[in-house]
C-alpha cells in the first residue's frame, strides 16, 4: 500500500512539474541550453569564439590602461566578482563623474541574450557596445587612437593577437573591442531554473515553483521572457508613471522604448530600474506591477515572485584575474585631466 501511494505521489509530482514547464514555455520563457554545443551555437552564431580570443578578451576587459586615466577598466562598472554591475545607483567614470543621465550600469552577465545593448537599445551587439563606454567622456574617456596605441605598444599583447587571429592581424580599435565583446559572450550563468526547464523536476523548491507560477500568472513574463528573462525592447510607464522618473533625463529611445533588463542574477544587481532608485527587489516587483501591468501586486505575490527570482541566481564561470602585459616606454601615460 505504501509503495502504491508513493508511486501515485511521484506521478502527480512529475505531472505538476511537466505542466509548469509547459506553462513557462508557453509564456515565452526559454532555458539556457544544457548542452555546451547548443549553448555555443546560441552565443556564437558566427563561430568566432576560440580559447585564445577569450583569454585575450579577458585581459583587455580587465586592463585599466585602455582608459584615459589608466584607472578604469570594463570591470570597474561591470564587476565580475559580483552581479556583473557596480552596485551603485548611477555609473561613476572619469574624474569621478556620475553618469549625466543618472543611468545605472546593467549587468554584463548574460548580456549576450539581449536583443540590443544599452538602455535605449542603440547598439546591436556586445562587440559594438564595447566601443561606447571606452570613448564616452563620463566613463573611460579614451579615444580610438589612445586604445590602439596602448595595445600596440606592448609586444606581449601583439603576440597574443597574432596567436588569436593570425600573423597578419591589424590591431585596430575595432579589433580590440570585438575581442572584448567575444569574451563577454561567454559570461553566461545557467541556474536552477534552467535545470528545471531542461528536465530536472527537483531543481526548484516548492516555493520557487509556486513563485514561477505567480510570475507567469501576474504577467511578469509579458516582458521578462526569452533566454535572458528580459533583454527585449518595451515601453516604460505603460499603465502609470514610474515614481522616480524625475531622477535623470532618460526617456528611452526615439519611440520611448527601453531595454527590458535581464532578471538573471537580479538578486545581486540592486539598486533597480534604469536610474537605480529602488533598493529592494520586493519594492521593484510591486512598482513594475503598478506601472507596467496596472496591477496592485500583493505582498504575498511579491514574496512568491521573489522566491522564483532567487532561482535565477546562476552558476558563474570561473574567472581568474589575468596577469596583464608590461607597459613599454611607448605606452601612453595616464592622463587624469
Amino acid at each position: 500500500m505504501i509503495k502504491t501511494i508513493s508511486l501515485v505521489t511521484l506521478t502527480t509530482t512529475l505531472l505538476m512539474a511537466s505542466s509548469l514547464t509547459k506553462d513557462a514555455a508557453n509564456a515565452g520563457l526559454v532555458p539556457i541550453p544544457a548542452s555546451n554545443a547548443e549553448l555555443l551555437k546560441l552565443i556564437d552564431p558566427k563561430g568566432l569564439i576560440t580559447d585564445a580570443k577569450i583569454e585575450l578578451g579577458k585581459k583587455l576587459y580587465f586592463d585599466p590602461r585602455l582608459s584615459k586615466s589608466g584607472f578604469i577598466s570594463c570591470n570597474s562598472c561591470h564587476n565580475l566578482g559580483e552581479g556583473g554591475d557596480d552596485g551603485i545607483a548611477a555609473a561613476v567614470g572619469h574624474k569621478w563623474t556620475v553618469n549625466p543621465h543618472h543611468l545605472n550600469s546593467p549587468s554584463v552577465y548574460n548580456a549576450v541574450f539581449n536583443d540590443k545593448q544599452f538602455w535605449d537599445g542603440r547598439s546591436p551587439d556586445l562587440e559594438d557596445q564595447a566601443q561606447g563606454p571606452i570613448q564616452a567622456a563620463p566613463e573611460m574617456a579614451a579615444t580610438k587612437e589612445h586604445v590602439s596605441a596602448v595595445v600596440n605598444s606592448m609586444p606581449a599583447y601583439l603576440a597574443e593577437f597574432k596567436n588569436a587571429y593570425g600573423k597578419d592581424v591589424n590591431v585596430t580599435f575595432e579589433k580590440i573591442t570585438d575581442t572584448i565583446g567575444l569574451f563577454e559572450r561567454t559570461l553566461v550563468t545557467p541556474s536552477a531554473f534552467d535545470d528545471f526547464m531542461n528536465g530536472d523536476e527537483n531543481a526548484l523548491s516548492k516555493e520557487e515553483k509556486a513563485g514561477l507560477q505567480t510570475f507567469i500568472t501576474v504577467g511578469c513574463a509579458t516582458c521578462h521572457n526569452g533566454v535572458g528573462v528580459g533583454g527585449g525592447m518595451n515601453s516604460l510607464n505603460v499603465t502609470a508613471t514610474y515614481k522616480h522618473m524625475n531622477v535623470g533625463d532618460f526617456k528611452g529611445d526615439a519611440n520611448g522604448m527601453v531595454r527590458v533588463p535581464t532578471l538573471r542574477n537580479v538578486t545581486q544587481t540592486a539598486p533597480y530600474f534604469h536610474n537605480g532608485q529602488i533598493v529592494t527587489l520586493k519594492e521593484a516587483i510591486v512598482e513594475m506591477g503598478r506601472i507596467q501591468l496596472g496591477t496592485a501586486i500583493t505582498d504575498a505575490q511579491a514574496s512568491s515572485i521573489e522566491d522564483f527570482l532567487k532561482a535565477l541566481e546562476g552558476r558563474k564561470p570561473k574567472i581568474d584575474f589575468p596577469m596583464l602585459p608590461t607597459s613599454s616606454a611607448t605606452t601612453p601615460k595616464p592622463d587624469l585631466n
